[in-house]
């Protein structure tokens, strides 16, 4: 099925309006993006483009720029997030758990929750046999972090138009592929419903720095003016307000400060939650009743 045929179009302003616990007004979702790049294949993004223009295997610049993410750059994620107290959401390639089990562990010790972000770091056009590769990860996920992730992000937001079919069969519950609106929505799948949370290429770091190219400080000021009209329309009815980041990106020394400085803004406004995937979807299964 195409994504119509899967959601009719809805209004927001036709829903009921969800409420949050204790009149909060918007929940922070923060996602950590942990991937496996395979340095046999292109590397699935550039800072450097070769010098001919053309693509050349193995592709060690690029690939050694994402491996600063998980040797130098996560380790300042870890540092923010413990003294802010907040537990992201995870979305991880299933093979840092043994290419990268010193990353992983470090994030199963700290209580973030594991989504699923398939095998390794490619299109999931590409993949072969994609229920196989579904199952494969979310094993290798589940004996690692000890529970099996309720949630999913292809990678790059890829999917087939059978993904949410397959998705739902593994027992997949929500993903974060459809960008489409403030709150949660619910999709048809052959195998039951499949909620849909607003993860987002707004305020995500590839998109802002290594396509838009914008200056470090604009991060910033762009979650600042979001997260401050979501604010505002929170006390009308619950807004959720993801943030995705990624450690060679983010966690690099010009751009940390910027990210940071996010946090410490959001943290001085009252009823402001910060949930992982799983809390948002707990919170609107018992709000709409599907619990």
């Amino acid at each position: 099925m195409i994504p119509r045929d899967r959601c009719a179009y809805s209004a927001i302003v036709d829903r009921p309006p969800l409420v949050l616990p204790n009149r909060a007004r918007v929940v922070v979702w923060t996602i950590v993006n942990l991937e496996f790049w395979d340095i046999s294949r292109p590397m699935a993004r550039q800072v450097l483009p070769a010098p001919t223009g053309q693509v050349l295997l193995p592709d060690v610049p690029n690939w050694a720029w994402h491996e600063y993410g998980m040797r130098v750059g996560v380790w300042r994620f870890f540092e923010l997030f413990a003294r802010q107290a907040i537990r992201p959401t995870l979305s991880i390639n299933a093979r840092v758990c043994e290419e990268y089990e010193r990353v992983a562990r470090a994030a199963r010790e700290a209580g973030w929750e594991f989504m699923g972000h398939a095998w390794e770091q490619m299109p999931i056009h590409k993949v072969e046999d994609q229920f196989a590769m579904i199952d494969k990860s979310l094993a290798v996920l589940e004996r690692f972090a000890g529970k099996r992730p309720v949630g999913w992000l292809g990678p790059g937001l890829t999917e087939t138009e059978d993904t949410p079919d397959l998705l739902a069969a593994a027992g997949v519950k929500y993903i974060g592929d459809w960008v489409y609106d403030d709150e949660p929505t619910e999709i048809r799948t052959a195998h039951g419903p499949l909620i849909t949370l607003p993860y987002t290429v707004e305020l995500n770091d590839i998109p802002m720095m290594l396509v838009q190219h914008h200056e470090s400080a604009y991060f910033t000021q762009r979650c600042i003016d979001t997260f401050e009209r979501l604010y505002c329309e929170g006390a009308e009815r619950a807004k959720i307000m993801a943030i995705a980041i990624h450690p060679y990106i983010s966690g690099q020394p010009h751009r940390i400060k910027y990210l940071e400085a996010v946090y410490e803004h959001v943290n001085r406004y009252a009823g402001v939650l910060h949930w992982n995937g799983a809390e948002i979807l707990d919170w609107y299964l018992a709000a709409t009743g599907n619990r």
